[in-house]
């Protein structure tokens, strides 16, 4: 059979771990984007990321990265931007200025979720939340305190990251964060609202617009083909 003489694309590559909030949300933007990938796992719990063949990826030892060809990304952040930049399709910011910087202030709301010292809403999750509820951290946290104060603990801060979310949505959401479209913001709150539900127990009561948000995504295949217990290296349920 001739050569067409085109070259086969290679897939791209996310190297992820099913409980990752990071890796979740970038699961969620390739989905979106409909863009084809293969999942490598790297078991965070087994030491995985600590591997010399994983450090040539991410020399941090963090999940997730991207391999896109012969672009090598980690952060969720700059991977989302990434895709955002090189896949215009299916725009994950929107065009509207004011709701752009709703979306990146829960970012880093998200992000940071101890300190709020940034009160915003990609922000406040990406920049306030999620760093302080990783395996690390709760693992520390563990050895130092008990379950009891380790389980108040988390209920002060996943609260705090939370109410200044609810506060900052409340004026400007639609059916999801910031209108009736999904961007970059929806990408940041849900795993973290999922993560808080699933693993923390959180009652989202106080929170009606978080809550409603999440029940939106609920409805979105992009968004529940990307939840944690749907990856191929999720426990199996006895």
């Amino acid at each position: 059979m001739a050569n067409s003489g085109e070259e086969k694309k290679e897939k791209m590559k996310l190297y992820s771990y099913w409980r990752s909030s990071c890796a979740h949300r970038v699961r969620i933007a390739l989905n979106l984007k409909g863009l084809d990938y293969e999942y490598v796992p790297v078991n965070l719990l087994r030491g995985d990321q600590h591997s010399p063949e994983f450090r040539k990826i991410n020399p941090m030892g963090f999940v997730p990265a991207l391999v896109d060809g012969d672009v090598v990304v980690s952060d969720s952040l700059a991977i989302v931007m990434y895709l955002e930049e090189k896949y215009p399709q299916r725009p994950l910011l929107p065009p509207d200025l004011h709701k752009r910087a709703i979306n990146y202030q829960v970012e880093s709301i998200v992000v940071v979720f101890f300190s709020l010292t940034n009160s915003q809403a990609v922000s406040i999750v990406s920049s306030s939340i999620q760093p302080l509820q990783n395996l690390t951290v709760l693992k520390l946290i563990e050895e130092k305190i008990n379950p009891e104060e380790k389980s108040a603990w988390l209920n002060n801060v996943i609260g705090k990251g939370f109410q200044a979310l609810e506060k900052l949505l409340v004026g400007c959401s639609g059916k999801y964060a910031t209108g009736d479209e999904v961007f970059l913001a929806d990408l940041f709150l849900a795993p973290q609202i999922h993560g808080a539900i699933t693993r923390f127990q959180i009652d989202m009561g106080p929170y009606p617009t978080l809550e409603k948000c999440y029940e939106a995504y609920k409805g979105l295949s992009e968004f529940q083909d990307a939840v944690p217990e749907k990856q191929p290296d999720a426990p199996s349920l006895p």
